[in-house]
Formats: structure tokens, sequence, C-alpha cells
């Protein structure tokens, strides 16, 4: 008999794993659709949906591995960083989804979120005052006019599944849309600038790297707090708090 294994798991969501199926267990089923839509659409490998039954969506595995995870080391070859490069600019090209996603928000939103959670930050004694304001400084660039791309909007490292030197599939799509492709690059290069040039070639065009930094900064910034109260760590080294460190 499979045993059940607990991918992640929060108040809002969870992933199981049952043999070759992945059952993602989500109340809001907005998300969902939104999943399903953005993989019908994506011109990448995305995991087959064998079937789903809200708040279920059951979803085949993908073969390979990821490159890594935040806080720990990439198991991916500089050939594979500079894949998931191509694979990511494929998406980025691709015709715009429908409607915006979660790297898709306003710099009027984005800022005045940016601007309240630093303040929580502080208030609430997650983060010394002198590295939220420095680092709040840095996060200022990334709040700039852009050209909307299809972009993932979550795409953490472990989103990303490699075989050898080739992309075998990206999940994790509920936040999904239309939105800054800069801040899909900073996600999955969050903690491994080590790998930034080599994904980069692979992406293949000039890039703001003050951009990528303040992405860093501003997604470190606006997931400290969240992940503090739901069971996570980002004091854990190389993490967030890290991250922030590193950039100020």
């Amino acid at each position: 008999m499979d045993e059940v294994k607990v991918v992640a798991a929060h108040s809002e969501r969870a992933t199981l794993r049952v043999g070759d199926v992945f059952l993602k267990v989500d109340a809001d089923r907005a998300r969902i659709d939104v999943e399903v839509e953005a993989m019908s659409l994506a011109p990448v490998p995305t995991p087959a949906v064998l079937w789903r039954e809200p708040p279920v969506l059951a979803l085949a595995a993908l073969p390979g591995t990821t490159l890594g995870r935040l806080g720990g080391p990439s198991t991916g070859s500089p050939a594979a960083w500079a894949a998931a490069g191509a694979a990511i600019r494929k998406l980025h090209d691709a015709p715009l989804p429908p409607r915006p996603g979660r790297a898709g928000r306003s710099i009027v939103a984005l800022a005045a979120e940016l601007d309240d959670e630093c303040e929580l930050l502080v208030t609430k004694g997650l983060l010394p005052a002198d590295l939220v304001t420095r680092s709040r400084r840095v996060a200022e660039a990334a709040l700039r006019p852009w050209t909307p791309a299809f972009t993932h909007g979550d795409l953490q490292i472990a989103h990303v599944f490699v075989d050898g030197d080739e992309v075998t599939g990206i999940i994790d799509w509920s936040e999904a849309g239309q939105g800054d492709p800069l801040y899909d690059l900073a996600t999955f290069t969050l903690g491994h600038e080590e790998h930034l040039d080599d994904f980069l070639a692979g992406y293949g065009t000039d890039i703001d790297l003050d951009v990528i930094h303040a992405w860093w900064s501003l997604r470190s910034l606006l997931a400290v707090r969240w992940l503090t109260e739901h069971g996570f760590d980002p004091f854990a080294p190389g993490c967030e708090v890290d991250v922030l460190r590193s950039l100020v």
C-alpha cells in the first residue's frame, strides 16, 4: 500500500503525495481554477491533471528532481540552471493569460503592502528596525513600470523539476497570471545567487540586476511574518532573513 506523504501543509492548503499522485487540497476554489487554467495555457511541461473534485486536485508526479530548495544546496548543474532559464523565458514570451497574477500587483498596491509589512516587522519585533529600513531602500528598485508577461507567480526553485539537463515540469500554478517577469526570475534565484549567471544565460536577455536584488529584498520582507506565523522558519541559514542581510 502506498504511503501518504505530507509534502507541504498550512492553514490555507496542503499537498499530499500518494505513490505517483499528488493531491492538492485548497479551501479557495478560485486558486484551483487558476492553476488548472494556467497549466492548460503554459507552453512548458506541467503535471497531468488526473481528476478534480473541489477542494481536491489530483496531479500526476513529474519525472526527475528539483534543482534544490531555499536554504539548501542546489543539486543542479550549470546546464540544468540554463535549461530552467530557457523554459521560463518561453513562458514569459507566451500569449498573456486572461487575468493578473501574484506577480501582477500594481506598484501602488505593492508599495502600500510593503510599507504596512515593514511596520509590522518592527512593531512585532520580528526584525531590527535598521535592517528593515535598509532592506526597504533596496526594494525600491522593484517599484517601477514593467511590461506584463505570462508569469508563474510562485516560481520557487522547488517548483521546477529537471532530469539531467532537461526541464521535465513546473508545478504549483495557483498564483499564475499577467505580471512582472523579473518577479519570477528573482523568486527562482532567491538564495542561490551563485547560479544567477547560468540561469540568465539560459533566459537569454539582459536583465537589470538591481531589480532582481530589489525583488529578493521585497519578496523576503513580505514573506518573513507569514512564514513565521505558518510554522516555517525564515531565519534558517540561507533563507529570507539571511538574504536580507546579504543585500544591505
